[in-house]
């Protein structure tokens, strides 16, 4: 889908559900951004502060393309920043604290995710945010939270430091094999970005009931934790070190490649024997507990199974093993992901189309909440850096041409 398709039309005529939500957006890298993103496809209204000096660090990942004028834009601020409007403002003169403090006013949420401290440094901390503003949401994403008492709270952290801190490196490495690092992206900014949604609409609903603002905290950690349960919760139940449980779940090779199946249970069982010729197996004593599959995959599973899927591909065999009624799925390849009709058919993966002369346009995943009365789009592109700077401060704050001047020409606003 490219970005301005709307593909449930029907819907069209029926608004978005967050129209008339305004959030400010002092955020940079993923996490914040992945959520103020996913809330603008809801319908906020989105607006990024970002510094003069180079803006989003985002803009500064590589691999990038050029904007207009020529300055790189990476990948992480490409993924995370449809559907923005770009305004700088310096935050460390007091004429830049003293805009977003006039701001505020025209806006619901103020969030962001610089290092705990920081904004209260810059005199832009809840208390002041609170104390000028009651009903405003004030949202704060760091790597181990600003309230409470962490004794990591002073760290930096990116997704994969709070991944490793979860256990789940660890807990899912070969024994005596070191562990993987970020092995599945940006866990760690995701899963914070989609807790954050969830505290922004909480608090939006809080606010409708009370007249009230308050502080949404989210801390990466916290959120890797919640998504890697099982590290917790099977260490209490007695599995240790990674321990997961007897059950069938790894990898198999078919004639053009690998596919995942998953055997936790006895009926399950029985038709992965059937499908692939063993049904004698079902009353081997060997196979007779959950425990006899595992202690016997690599001898006697794993060569029956693979032996059946030579000669078919992935496809084909994870179709038949998905008729079965177990579950399978083929280990695609990028270039399997791109071109894969479930990824075309739920518009989940939308197109920006490039201005720095390549024709292979930029590709992010698109929306997956579905919503059967509120249309998919329209997107739009990325923001230039301070792109809307002029356009905002007019529109919400009257300030004129000669004001804006004044403004940049002592290095408040770019």
């Amino acid at each position: 889908m490219r970005l301005g398709d709307i593909a449930n039309a029907a819907a069209a005529d029926n608004g978005q559900p967050l129209d008339g939500v305004r959030i400010l957006a002092l955020e940079q890298m993923q996490a914040l951004p992945y959520a103020t993103q996913l809330l603008g496809r809801l319908g906020a209204e989105v607006v990024k502060v970002e510094s003069p000096r180079g803006g989003d660090l985002g803009r500064s990942s590589l691999p990038a393309m050029a904007d207009p004028g020529g300055r790189p834009i990476g990948a992480t601020f490409l993924r995370n920043n449809l559907n923005k409007q770009s305004i700088c403002i310096d935050l460390k003169q007091p004429e830049g604290r003293d805009l977003v403090f006039s701001l505020l006013p025209h806006f619901d949420v103020l969030a962001e995710n610089f290092k705990p401290g920081a904004m209260s440094r810059l005199g832009l901390g809840y208390d002041d945010v609170r104390a000028a503003d009651p009903s405003c949401i004030y949202v704060s994403v760091s790597g181990f939270g600003n309230t409470g008492d962490s004794p990591y709270r002073e760290r930096p952290a990116f997704a994969s430091i709070t991944e490793a801190m979860s256990g789940i490196y660890t807990f899912m490495a070969e024994p005596g094999q070191a562990p993987t690092a970020n092995p599945v992206g940006a866990l760690g900014d995701i899963s914070a970005g989609l807790f954050t949604t969830i505290g922004i609409l909480a608090a939006l609903r809080h606010r409708e009931a009370t007249g009230r603002g308050q502080y949404v905290d989210v801390a990466m950690l916290d959120s890797v934790i919640a998504m890697t349960d099982i590290v917790a919760n099977f260490w209490s139940m007695g599995l240790r070190g990674g321990e997961v449980g007897p059950v069938v779940l790894t990898t198999f090779r078919a004639d053009d490649g690998w596919f995942v199946l998953q055997v936790g249970r006895e009926h399950q069982f029985a038709a992965l024997m059937d499908l692939i010729g063993r049904a004698e197996w079902v009353e081997d004593p060997r196979f007779s507990s959950r425990q006899g599959w595992v202690d016997h995959l690599e001898s006697d599973l794993r060569p029956a199974i693979e032996s059946w899927a030579a000669g078919r591909s992935r496809l084909e065999a994870c179709e038949l093993l998905a008729g079965a009624g177990i579950p399978a799925g083929p280990c695609f390849t990028d270039d399997e992901v791109v071109a894969d009709p479930h990824v075309d058919r739920r518009d989940m993966l939308v197109a920006m189309d490039r201005v720095d002369g390549v024709d292979e346009p930029i590709l992010v995943p698109g929306n997956p909440v579905k919503l059967s009365e509120v249309a998919i789009g329209p997107e739009t592109r990325v923001p230039w850096l301070g792109e809307h700077t002029d356009e905002v401060l007019r529109r919400e704050l009257s300030l004129d041409d000669a004001e804006l001047d004044g403004l940049r020409e002592r290095g408040v606003i770019a």
